[in-house]
Order: C-alpha cells, then sequence, then structure tokens
C-alpha cells in the first residue's frame, strides 16, 4: 500500500461541484492500493501517517506528527499510485489492486483513521474529483508498505 502524503496548510475534495472534504492544517494522503495489500497493509500505513514527525516543532525541525499537532487527515483514494512506469510512454496498471478490492481496503483505512484520529476527511473511490491544496514547505513523502507476499 502505498501514501503519498503532502504537508498541507489547506486541501479541499470536489466532486460533480460539490465539496465532499475539507481539512485545514495536516496531511492530503492519496492511497493506492496494490494488489496484494491487505487489512495488515492498510493498518501498518495508517500509523506511520498517525505518527510521521513532519510537522515543526518550537525549534523548526520536523518534530512533530499529525496526532501531535491535531491536524486534520484527509485520504483521497489514488488507483494510479501504483503503476508501473518502468518502460514505454504509458503506464501500466497491473500492479494496482481490483477495484473491488482496493475500495474495501480503502475504506477499511478511513474507518480505522476515523477510531484513531479526530479529524478525517475522505475523497470518493472511483469518482472523478478535483483536489485542491496548498502544499506547506513544500513538504511531500512517498511512503510504502508493501504486500505481505512482495516482502
Amino acid at each position: 500500500m502505498i501514501g503519498l502524503l503532502q504537508r498541507v496548510d489547506f486541501a479541499t475534495v470536489h466532486v460533480a461541484g460539490q465539496e465532499i472534504a475539507r481539512i485545514q492544517q495536516g496531511l492530503l494522503v492519496f492511497v493506492g492500493v496494490e494488489r496484494g495489500d491487505t487489512k495488515v497493509e492498510a493498518d501498518r500505513l495508517l500509523s506511520r501517517l498517525l505518527g510521521y514527525r513532519i510537522f515543526s516543532d518550537e525549534n523548526d525541525k520536523m518534530n512533530l506528527s499529525l496526532q501531535d499537532i491535531k491536524g486534520g487527515l484527509l485520504l483521497v483514494p489514488q488507483f494510479t499510485l501504483p503503476a508501473n512506469t518502468d518502460k514505454g510512454m504509458r503506464p501500466s496498471f497491473t500492479p494496482a489492486a481490483a477495484p473491488t478490492e482496493g475500495n474495501e481496503l480503502f475504506l477499511h483505512i478511513c474507518a480505522q483513521a476515523k477510531q484513531h484520529h479526530s479529524i478525517v476527511e475522505t475523497g470518493q473511490f472511483g469518482a472523478d474529483m478535483q483536489v485542491s491544496l496548498t502544499n506547506n514547505g513544500p513538504v511531500t513523502f512517498w511512503l510504502h508498505v508493501p504486500p505481505h507476499s512482495a516482502k
């Protein structure tokens, strides 16, 4: 499972012209589900997202987590993240989980996030979403929890 996380001052998601999610300071995370991912990988990724220390402390060092600052978490499903881009001029999406499996794991990580963090918003799986953000830094990280079978 892949999380492309961006430290943001503000982020929103719109579907069909309607705002469906909004956060202020926190993390916007694009979530990519790979073939072979399970709830184990989803839970591990969520643990890393909530505890990853990328917010500045009083000495301007990246030393605080999302939970430390009580920031917002916006999870957005991103089917294209697991794409294979190694060759050619067109990405291959064979590494991505099937839509049913991807949706199930995305819903799982969202439900778990809501149990462990106070401010959680989500995008909509399979929708044409417009995502707007103000990246703070800019700070962007790619976190990867490989499927168990790939370890």
